[in-house]
């Protein structure tokens, strides 16, 4: 075997040999199920370990781990990485970003005004010569201005998509996985898992391979994403040995050997299957499309599809299995699909993209009846003056005249509807949240549901776990009960009896998880923790004790337990059985209260047991464990049990006689009568940090509740420390019991009415369950009893957290401590599972919603003015005074630039200084509706001013009533350029929205902002000035341009005497018109069924445009995932390559119990009384912890 060691320990395949099985040969082992599975590899190959020898790995020191090794692992078995789909190219963004209907239709408009001015005819009246060379000119600007729309628009996706694709490829090298390589212990990221690797899985953890079980310890695997059945599969090395990728670990550990990675595991086969039926379900679609246009004449739905891209495939499994089946049904099956994902696109809303939604329907039907009247009252008055009033007759030498007028007033509709609709909004939204997810790594927290960003700005409560958030997670044993005797301190070992120092080491050594270890820093620092802090705190017990726990494991391997009950929420307790010579040893340990009451005998001083009556109990709670809870310590009680198999080897009274037929799978039978050893008090100290942010919260509005499993007197302890309770408060501290003792009806159910009662007083909830967790979150949620709803923040950690997770408006996972189902369940990981960096997040949320407010209110302006401006102008001079290439101008280069600027505002602390917005109060609020009023009027009369005596007030030709294709004029010049300068000025006062008035403060410390002002004010000078004809611009003068430049400063001051009138003068109804909630939930349902663009036709222009502009407002999730693949899970469908849950597959079917919320006050919750979430119930993650 020598050839075989590499490195000392682990094995690596030899030069001369080639591996005993090939991808097929595994691969087919994996198609078996269950027993069988297990008797296949035991007639076809001896069993397990022979396997692991023809994969030259072994099943204790598993392989080298040398690159030469892993390489030739990878070159012939495969890495563990599903590839991603290929990005869209530049190209293909290119002609999305051209399938805008208002950019066709100025495409159109363009060329047919471009065709008519090289239309000969004859010169009439008065013409000009130089007018008709000219006539080409505003075609090809703004044929030119919608080539640079796109362009920006495609670049602008295309950063966003590779900013996404590096976040993404982030969060896939944050999830590791424990493997032994060389004979040691190591957590590698999932993609270099190879075959041959032996890997460590234990309860929480996402598989990210498939493999063969070597050992197992009371081991439960959700195979839900494969296979559709709720029920936890009990796994075994005999009984069912098979463990899939993509499935959850909900109890117990073990060990596996590595069989499949990547595309040739479970779950990469049915990606491949899933991938190919998705793009024939998509050709199919196409060509059932075009059967129906030309039956039905209509028009196609290709721009709908293009928004929400269709998956055809249902059930992973049912894709794998079936994957090429096709229905007769199946137009109608897609019909229903389609309803249900606009269903789950309505749900999966968050406060900020509902608010805008609404906002953009308003804006585009005031947009759009703006634009026509426009028209309409260009042609009319032109049509009366020309044929009515002046007589003249349509002849056909004055075709091309009067049809190119036309299409001149048109351009000017269509352009006046492009400046209504902000479209700077999209990208001020995807900016403001792209910027702030990469500023909030630095700060801990790595966002995994972009709209959980702003969200968590809204949130009205705080339900934070204990340890470790709350807590420092370095966990001590500061007191101990042993013997009968109380120690402050740790005991002298050699003082205890040689039988309660034997009893101490062994019972907590061997009854840890062998995973938990405590190290020596290399630094001569603290010990380092290594796996669950409360076994580590136990394990350093025996270092102090001057012991050690290496010896007794290695004396009693892993192999060699009997029997293991791992922990889980509901037995708060765990217990191993060990062979003894006399039979069989049981050790326990867990919550002391819990365990305290199965314990019969207790060992006194000299370790001999002696009965433990109630009253002894009820002594030990008040004198011992009560005093050490009420110092904020967690207590832990260690017992233990005999079983003898002879009769003649019995000595105690606390041993027991073992039957023959003894079913060790009934727990309650086994763990019972038991022997206590010692009672244990864990220190977990406050963090430093934590009441000084808890503070910050309770100062921004935001109620921070505790939920923990520890007892009521340590969470109330540590709730005090923390600042959660203060000593003259009225606030509710109850226990799980007592909370559904409380909101429970006759019946036993939830009452709404009766938790109403409860969640505003209560700030402790202790020894709660994960179900106790939900029904809390879900109360509060749910509740309409505060007038502006509450928008609830969780933190969590463990498998069972998942469901309050989920139902969460903002789900934050531990980063550190959590599982990976925790954190599959969450919007935001938090990297140092540290409570200041909820505080952190909060700030960042509130500045995205902010940002996005300072560019409404500074947006909305400008579209105000500027389609004021081209309807009154209609109407008076028969032109706009600015013109269609200018407006363009100010559309996209001011709205990109100022959606940039005014996106990348660093938050300050004054952010936590207010109450949050909540999800009721309206998104432009009365402080900016003062303010977008007050400069609207400011403008307009500058505007209006300059128009009418500009002429004469700088002595220039008078720009009015020009024909078609005339030249450039100062007058109007000097209106777009004042028109400018205002805006870029009012950029500045925008800066602040609500009421400040020093709206520099701040300003150095965005280079950002100050780089592109100064730089659109430089492009402003160059266009003016070098614009000429393409942009309908005439050079000003030095003094023409002191006025411009003038006129825009005193936006400023304007802005100040704005500030000065008080808010009250805006009446409360113009932001939000009051509603009942029925009235509310219908308005809800229309603007959805909009946003879902259900498959109506011949609608007005603007529905399309919108359905870009909703669609751009999600752009970040869509970037954020594959694209195609928009109704899966948005975790999953842009998790991991290397290991993706399938669940998110089965979802594109059927949504589970525990659905993304609805995030919209106006979206009721579905009734949930029938849809127990599957994973109640299921295993914690931390032994004895709160969580």
């Amino acid at each position: 075997m020598s050839e075989d060691q590499v490195d000392g320990l682990g094995m690596s395949r030899p030069r001369d040999a080639n591996y005993g099985l090939d991808v097929m040969d595994l691969r087919k082992i994996m198609e078996h199920h269950k027993h069988e599975g297990y008797e296949y590899i035991q007639e076809k190959y001896g069993g397990v370990l022979e396997l692991c020898k023809q994969l030259y790995t072994s099943p204790n020191e598993g392989i080298s781990g040398s690159p030469v090794d892993l390489e030739d692992r990878r070159k012939t078995f495969g890495s563990n990485v599903i590839p991603p789909k290929p990005p869209k190219t530049f190209l293909q963004l290119v002609w999305e970003a051209i399938q805008d209907v208002t950019l066709i239709v100025l495409i159109v408009a363009a060329l047919i005004s471009l065709g008519l001015s090289f239309y000969p005819r004859s010169e009439g009246e008065g013409s000009d010569s130089s007018e008709s060379e000219a006539g080409w000119i505003e075609g090809v600007a703004i044929l030119g201005a919608v080539v640079v729309v796109v362009l920006v628009t495609a670049f602008n996706d295309y950063q966003k998509e590779k900013q996404f694709r590096g976040l993404q490829s982030k969060i896939e090298h944050e999830h590791q996985f424990s493997v032994i390589r060389g004979g040691q212990d190591k957590n590698i990221p999932v993609g270099e898992i190879v075959v041959g690797d032996i890997a460590q899985v234990k309860y929480g953890d996402l598989l990210p391979a498939d493999g063969l079980l070597i050992q197992s310890n009371d081991l439960k695997v959700d195979e839900s994403s494969l296979t559709g059945e709720s029920d936890h599969v009990k796994k075994g090395v005999k009984t069912d040995p098979m463990m899939f990728s993509g499935t959850h670990v909900m109890e117990g550990s073990g060990k596996m050997l590595v069989t499949a990675v990547g595309v040739n595991s479970q779950t990469g086969i049915i990606f491949a299957l899933l991938g190919a039926s998705s793009e024939e379900g998509d050709k199919d679609k196409k060509k059932e499309k075009k059967d129906k246009n030309r039956l039905k004449g209509e028009e196609g739905n290709g721009d709908i599809d293009s928004i929400t891209p269709v998956i055809t495939g249902n059930n992973s499994h049912n894709n794998a299995t079936n994957a090429n089946n096709k229905t007769a049904n199946q137009g109608e099956e897609d019909e229903k699909e389609q309803k249900a994902k606009v269903e789950t696109a309505r749900k999966e809303k968050s406060v900020l993209q509902g608010k805008l939604t609404k906002l953009a329907i308003q804006i585009g039907y005031g947009g759009t009846a703006v634009a026509v009247l426009v028209v309409l009252i260009l042609i009319v008055k032109f049509c009366v003056i020309e044929f009515g009033i002046e007589g003249k007759s349509w002849g056909a030498d004055d075709t091309a005249i009067y049809i190119e007028t036309f299409v001149f007033y048109f351009i000017i509709g269509v352009t006046v509807l492009v400046v209504a609709v902000p479209e700077g909004l999209p990208l001020a939204v995807t900016l403001a949240l792209a910027y702030s997810v990469r500023k909030m790594m630095d700060d801990n927290n790595l966002v995994r549901h972009l709209d959980a960003c702003e969200t968590m700005g809204n949130a009205t409560a705080i339900c934070s776990d204990k340890t470790g958030t709350l807590t420092t997670n370095r966990m001590t044993v500061v007191q101990s009960y042993i013997g009968r005797a109380h120690h402050k301190s740790t005991p002298n070992f050699n003082s205890l009896a040689p039988p309660l120092q034997d009893l101490i080491v062994r019972s907590i050594a061997i009854n840890s998880g062998y995973t938990s270890r405590v190290l020596p820093d290399k630094d001569g620092g603290l010990p380092q923790q290594l796996g669950n802090k409360t076994e580590c705190a136990l394990l350093g017990f025996i270092l102090d004790l001057g012991q050690q726990y290496y010896p007794i494991r290695e004396e009693v391997p892993e192999e060699a337990l009997f029997k293991v009950y791992t922990f889980n929420s509901v037995r708060k307790s765990m217990s191993t059985v060990i062979n003894m010579k006399f039979g069989y040893r049981l050790f326990t340990k867990g919550a002391s209260e819990i365990v305290l009451k199965k314990c019969n005998y207790i060992l006194d001083c000299d370790g001999k047991p002696k009965p433990f009556t109630m009253e002894d109990q009820e002594k030990v709670v008040k004198n011992v464990i009560e005093p050490m809870a009420g110092d904020g310590l967690r207590t832990i009680c260690v017992a233990y049990k005999d079983y003898h198999t002879d009769s003649s080897t019995k000595t105690e009274d606390s041993e027991e006689i073992l039957k023959p037929d003894h079913d060790w799978e009934d727990e309650d039978s086994v763990v019972r009568n038991l022997t206590c050893i010692l009672v244990v008090g864990i220190q977990d100290p406050v963090r430093d940090e934590v009441p000084a942010s808890i503070k910050q919260c309770q100062s921004a509005g935001i109620t921070v509740r505790m939920v923990t499993g520890d007892n009521v007197n340590t969470a109330r302890s540590i709730a005090t420390k923390c600042g959660i309770l203060t000593p003259h408060d009225n606030f509710l501290v109850l226990d799980g019991k007592e909370f559904n003792k409380r909101i429970r009806d006759a019946k036993g159910e939830v009452s709404q009415e009766l938790l109403d009662k409860v969640w505003p007083d209560l700030r402790v909830l202790a020894r709660s369950s994960p179900q106790d967790k939900y029904t809390l979150v879900k109360g509060i949620i749910d509740s309409k009893k505060s007038s502006s709803r509450e928008v609830v923040a969780v933190t969590g950690d463990g498998t069972n957290d998942g469901p309050a997770l989920k139902k969460a408006d903002v789900g934050f996972a531990m980063g550190i401590s959590g599982t990976d189902v925790a954190k599959e369940a969450s919007d935001i990981i938090l990297t140092d599972d540290n409570f200041t960096s909820i505080v952190k997040a909060v700030m960042w949320g509130r500045n995205v919603y902010d940002s996005i407010a300072k560019f409404l209110q500074f947006q909305l302006t400008v579209n105000c003015v500027a389609v004021m401006v081209a309807f009154f102008g209609a109407c008076i001079i028969n032109d706009s005074p600015l013109k269609a290439i200018q407006m363009l101008w100010v559309n996209l280069i001011m709205d990109t630039l100022a959606s940039l600027a005014l996106a990348t505002e660093l938050p300050s602390p004054e952010l936590l200084k207010r109450k949050p917005y909540g999800r009721t109060k309206a998104l432009i609020s009365r402080t900016m509706t003062k303010n977008i009023l007050g400069h609207s009027i400011y403008q307009l009369i500058v505007v209006f001013v300059l128009l009418f005596a500009g002429n004469n007030l700088f002595e220039i030709d008078d720009g009015k009533y020009a024909k078609i294709h005339a030249p450039p004029s100062q007058h109007f010049t000097i209106i777009f350029n004042t028109f400018v300068m205002m805006t870029l000025f009012n950029e500045i006062n925008a800066r602040k929205i609500h009421g400040q008035r020093n709206i520099l403060e701040g300003l150095r410390r965005n280079p950002v902002f100050i780089g592109i002002w100064i730089g659109t004010f430089v492009a402003q000078i160059i266009l003016v000035q070098f614009g000429g004809t393409v942009f309908s611009t005439k050079a000003l003068t030095l003094d023409q341009w002191f006025w411009c430049v003038f006129l825009g400063v005193s936006t400023l001051l304007w802005g100040q005497i704005i500030t000065t009138i008080p808010t009250s003068v805006i009446p409360k109804n113009i932001c939000r018109k009051r509603k009942t909630p029925e009235v509310e939930d219908e308005e809800e349902e229309e603007v959805e069924e909009v946003d879902g663009m259900p498959g109506r036709r011949g609608q007005i222009l603007w529905i399309r445009g919108l359905a870009r502009l909703q669609t751009q407002i999600r752009v970040v999730n869509a970037f954020q995932m594959d694209f195609d693949t928009s109704q899966l899970d948005s975790y999953d469908k842009r998790s991991r390559p290397s290991v993706i849950s399938l669940q998110s597959l089965q979802s594109a079917q059927h949504r589970s119990a525990i659905s993304k919320k609805p995030n919209l006050a106006s979206s009721p919750e579905i009734d949930e009384g029938n849809n127990r979430s599957p994973l109640f119930g299921r295993q914690d993650s931390i032994p004895y912890a709160d969580e």
